[in-house]
């Protein structure tokens, strides 16, 4: 992973690596390393992801059919500086 400082401005840097970070989902697995997880409480985690990911998979079929309304989409506001 890479980040470009500009004009040496060390703020802007941290902020777009922890963003970068945080898409990876390295916070969440240096959680999950930092502590054994017991077999019970993993395997219901997999399965609460499994069903996230099923109900995920199946909204957007229902956009795409048609049945559910598509989400709102953000104005995108440019910043200048």
């Amino acid at each position: 992973m890479q980040v470009l400082v500009r004009d040496n401005n060390i703020e802007q840097a941290i902020r777009v690596l922890k963003k970068k970070m945080q898409r990876e989902g390295l916070f969440r697995e240096m959680k999950a390393r930092s502590a054994f997880e017991k077999p019970s409480e993993k395997k219901a985690r997999e399965k609460a992801d499994a069903i996230r990911r099923a109900r995920k998979l199946a909204r957007k079929k229902a956009q795409r059919e048609g049945l559910l309304p598509a989400p709102k989409k953000k104005p995108i506001v440019s910043r200048q500086g």
